[in-house]
């Protein structure tokens, strides 16, 4: 396995960012860590707004990884949209400037993404090629954020963006979310059951990143979605066989909508249909291990 000098994560303190810098210490000789609170020596504070210190950690980085933004799961008040896009295009911009100031700028710059830059759907399968958006909240958010990285012209660091579905891990994430009301008896489907449910194992997440940084032909948009989405309904199902529980209680949308304001989160998260694959990392020979959710279930649970 090859390994790296150094990879920098921007925003790494978050469930994705900590797995992955687990992951990576084994294979690389320093891994550095910008966030807002530091309290480990691999941890650089940055604020996501202005240049300081930190641009010296980024000088002859394999890699810089950009993990950071405010969280999506809130209600989407007007404050917390304003929070959400400045949260990524000023992370994406003092990055850029940041490398230009570089004597020695990193080979790769990964900025993540979403998935749910693609419409709602639950005939058409989505790809890099094939893709369609509609103006909604979180399409708006992705795109201002892909077209804020895209503007960025650096001569010496390769550009690759990571439209990310949903991650699956053991230690946080959607999965657990899921495992523990269908223990408690509420693991049937959400809605009518019929939204797709694109997602990806941490480790294939992980190996698609080494993947970027191995091949040098690769740049521009990567969707990082295992290749089998499946509707909610198979989802709950395969969920509550792992938990041995065989009954979940459904909600339906109304009931979503009650619990979404009571937590202060969005139905979105849950009942907009993410039909998505990437047909890239396909064409590049990219080898999923968890290519179907029982198995990626089966190994994390």
């Amino acid at each position: 396995m090859k390994k790296y000098n150094k990879i920098v994560i921007a925003g790494g303190n978050g469930f994705i960012g900590q797995a992955l810098e687990k992951m990576l210490e084994p294979i690389t000789e320093k891994v550095i860590i910008l966030c807002r609170h530091p309290n480990k020596t691999n941890e650089v504070y940055w604020d996501g707004k202005t240049i300081s210190s930190w641009v010296k950690e980024l000088e002859n980085a394999d890699l810089l990884l950009n993990l950071a933004g405010k969280s999506v799961n809130c209600r989407y008040t007007k404050k917390n949209k304003n929070e959400i896009f400045a949260s990524r295009v000023d992370t994406t911009l003092i990055i850029g400037q940041a490398i230009k100031l570089c004597e020695s700028a990193p080979k790769v710059w990964i900025n993540s993404s979403s998935a749910t830059i693609y419409r709602h759907s639950l005939d058409k399968t989505m790809n890099e090629y094939n893709g369609e958006f509609h103006n909604d909240f979180s399409v708006q958010v992705c795109q201002k954020w892909e077209n804020t990285f895209n503007m960025i012209d650096l001569e010496n660091t390769r550009k690759v963006i990571l439209r990310m579905s949903i991650v699956l891990g053991k230690d946080g994430g959607a999965l657990l979310a899921y495992y523990n009301l269908a223990k408690f008896g509420l693991g049937g489907i959400q809605g009518n059951g019929n939204q797709y449910f694109s997602w990806i194992h941490i480790e294939d997440l992980f190996n698609i990143i080494q993947f970027v940084i191995n091949s040098e032909n690769i740049e521009g948009v990567i969707n990082c979605a295992a290749p089998n989405p499946l509707p909610n309904r198979e989802v709950m199902h395969l969920i509550r066989k792992k938990a041995n529980v065989p009954f979940g209680l459904p909600a339906a949308k109304w009931v979503l909508e009650i619990g979404a304001y009571l937590l202060r989160t969005e139905t979105e998260l849950l009942l907009k249909s993410r039909k998505v694959v990437s047909y890239k990392l396909q064409e590049l020979g990219f080898v999923f291990k968890y290519s179907r959710f029982h198995e990626a279930v089966n190994d994390l649970l």
